[in-house]
């Protein structure tokens, strides 16, 4: 999400000096060790629950991989672990474009990920006379949307109000800051 935030901001407010190319490069590298580490995550999840024997938790693992959520679990496969391996290649580390849009689906992924988790897990529940499937109403959607309006609401106000770069970060990369430094002692 910081980096879906910090590339407009950057754009807008004109802080390439301050956000620049390598901090969007190492933050690409990031996003990939981070869908390297989710992917051993889902593996080891997965694995458990077949190794395990419980027939609770190699029924959890059938309903995601072949219940009516399958597609939306395939989608959070695909958004957490798939679309970030391009991150492999210099070519999309360095494009902010390709940087922003990924970022974005990585976001999308880790929202099925909640989905998941909370959806799906009340969706089978042990009774089978419980079962049923989530459709959202009009109530949720605008709830969602509501959400991520107030959320942008208070980010534009801070950044508006408050500095977005600590002043102290400022004032170490003035060339006066470095003029008090001790001289190197010769020996």
């Amino acid at each position: 999400m910081v980096v879906c935030l910090a590339i407009p901001i950057r754009a807008i407010y004109g802080l390439k000096d301050f956000i620049t190319e390598r901090h969007l490069e190492n933050a690409a590298k990031v996003m990939l060790a981070t869908g390297l580490i989710v992917a051993y995550g889902y593996f080891m999840e997965a694995f458990m629950g077949w190794y395990s024997g419980s027939q609770f938790d190699s029924f959890l693992l059938w309903n995601r991989l072949h219940g009516p959520y399958r597609y939306v679990y395939l989608a959070l496969l695909l958004c957490n672990i798939g679309i970030p391996q391009v991150f492999w290649l210099k070519k999309f580390r360095v494009s902010t474009f390709w940087l922003w849009i990924i970022s974005f689906v990585v976001l999308v992924g880790m929202w099925l990920e909640r989905f998941i988790i909370v959806v799906v897990s009340l969706s089978r529940d042990f009774l089978t006379s419980s079962w049923g499937q989530y459709y959202p109403t009009k109530w949720d959607w605008m709830t969602f949307a509501g959400t991520i309006g107030l959320f942008l609401t208070a980010m534009w106000l801070f950044v508006r109000i408050l500095p977005m770069i600590s002043i102290f970060e400022m004032r170490t990369l003035l060339p006066e800051s470095h003029a008090h430094e001790p001289a190197e002692v010769k020996q």
